[in-house]
């Protein structure tokens, strides 16, 4: 039998691909962080086939992350919510009509490897969809997999969830005999976005001199939320320390954050509302640290290499937390932490034992080194 010429295996069907002209599609639909934390495998997809064809299967909203980047060749955009929103409207045809030219578009070409990273039945459904001759992912075994691995035709054994997601990514490769030692996120982050955020932040005032520590308090979980006040707090005890505050967050999280700049003594700046994804990714950037709950924003920020505080309630660190080395995690050690829960029936405590006092002194150890 002959040896695969990538690798050598003798086996009849190969763990490698052809290293010439193959096509490869990446099913990782949301959210932010999850697309963050599927970089590395992309990149190391990269650097296995230089030749290859790379396309991304993602939803709307993360689409921004991944748009440009060098090692890919196309983006799939799925408007999942905005089909659903035209369904729930009575705007059936619109819906349909959307849902089927994207198909449409997605079975344009034949993969040669397709590699579902999301797991879940959303996922699965553009995996049975899709032309491919390998439909690779976890298979049965995996949390909250909802069955998805029912659309694979190469299903790999599940690994310990109790790992990095970023190392997660890459176990899924190393089972196809793609290994990779490097963690690389090379977000494409252009001069567009950092010249916009200089133009932000000296709209804002912002002392070009002084540190300059983020804040990003909002989220969508009430479970990983941290109070107003205290935030506010927080903010004030490093403007105090001579430090220049900015907060960050979506549109969604304007009024949060007015509220947060109101109830402090001095005055923060905000660039709430007035980023994309790839513009918040250059502001991070320019930052000496960034205070934050277990959000999108925190992985982003580490991507590009900046030191994080982040407040962990609900969710497991080790699991999702900040990736990379400089990071500090603050985290409450009861009983019922992590339960992985949006929703708290027994007092948000987890949350609520982490003190001002703690996230400043956090804070200050990062910006002297120390994590």
């Amino acid at each position: 039998m002959p040896s695969c010429v990538s690798c050598g295996s003798k086996k009849k069907k190969t763990h490698c691909l052809d290293p010439g002209s193959v096509n490869i599609l990446i099913v990782k639909t949301s959210a932010i962080g999850d697309v963050i934390h599927t970089l590395p495998a992309l990149n190391a997809l990269r650097r296995k086939y230089p030749e290859a064809r790379i396309d991304w299967l993602v939803e709307e909203a993360a689409a921004d992350l991944i748009i440009d980047h060098k090692a890919l060749d196309t983006v799939l955009v799925s408007r999942r919510k905005a089909w659903a929103r035209d369904l729930k409207q009575g705007r059936v045809r619109a819906a349909w009509g959307g849902f089927a030219d994207f198909v449409k578009e997605l079975r344009a070409t034949e993969y040669d490897l397709l590699i579902d990273f999301q797991g879940l039945l959303k996922s699965g459904i553009f995996v049975g969809l899709a032309r491919a001759k390998r439909k690779v992912g976890f298979g049965r075994g995996m949390e909250h997999a909802e069955c998805s691995y029912i659309f694979l035709n190469e299903p790999v054994s599940p690994v310990n969830m109790d790992q990095h997601a970023a190392i997660r990514e890459l176990l899924l490769l190393k089972a196809i005999g793609i290994e990779s030692e490097e963690v690389v996120f090379a977000l494409p982050i252009g001069e567009e976005q950092r010249e916009k955020i200089g133009q932000l932040l000296a709209a804002e005032g912002v002392d070009p001199v002084k540190p300059l520590v983020a804040i990003n308090p909002m989220t969508t979980w009430e479970t990983k939320h941290w109070r107003n006040e205290r935030f506010a707090r927080v903010a004030d005890h490093l403007l105090n320390k001579g430090m220049t505050v900015v907060f960050s967050g979506g549109p969604q999280d304007v009024l949060g954050i007015d509220e947060i700049r109101a109830a402090m003594t001095g005055k923060a700046a905000s660039l709430s509302g007035k980023t994309t994804l790839k513009d918040l990714a250059a502001l991070y950037e320019r930052v000496n640290v960034l205070i934050t709950t277990d959000t999108g924003p925190m992985h982003l920020a580490a991507a590009v290499g900046t030191p994080v505080v982040a407040l962990f309630g609900p969710t497991a660190p080790w699991r999702t937390g900040p990736f990379g080395s400089g990071h500090k995690i603050l985290r409450a050690e009861i009983a019922c932490n992590p339960c992985l829960k949006r929703h708290c029936a027994v007092g948000h405590e987890c949350m609520d034992r982490i003190t001002v006092d703690q996230v400043v002194q956090a804070a200050l150890a990062v910006l002297k080194g120390g994590s």
